[in-house]
């Protein structure tokens, strides 16, 4: 099992930055690629970005691409979503995942493990 818990979300103003954390547990963090997601009132759960194992191959949405930055630190067992010029449709319930298999992708069927999510709001 592997328990992840996300925070830094919160109400940001358009344009605003915010970091992201994903802290994780219970089983050795360097064997899980991971991933973040979204979800949007009423919409399906979006793929934002993942990294792979080590943290030398990244991937993003192409919307994402130019303002996100994936990261993760595995001495620190953390998962790390940089977002910047952020937009109100950015707003979500931002959740991160663990898979032990499928590095980089981008169907959320292929994660294991989530976290519980944490809450993302952009004002205009």
């Amino acid at each position: 099992q592997v328990q992840l818990v996300e925070s830094g979300g919160g109400l940001v103003q358009a344009g605003g930055s915010l970091r992201l954390s994903c802290a994780a547990s219970g089983r050795t963090f360097s064997n899980y690629a991971m991933a973040w997601f979204r979800q949007a009132p009423g919409k399906e759960r979006d793929f934002v970005a993942a990294i792979s194992w080590s943290g030398g191959s990244t991937y993003y949405s192409d919307s994402e691409k130019a303002r996100f930055t994936i990261s993760r630190d595995n001495a620190k067992n953390t998962l790390y979503l940089r977002m910047n010029s952020l937009k109100p449709e950015d707003t979500a319930v931002y959740y991160c995942a663990a898979t032990s298999e499928y590095s980089g992708s981008s169907d959320s069927y292929d994660y294991d493990y989530w976290g519980q999510g944490t809450q993302v709001t952009v004002s205009s």
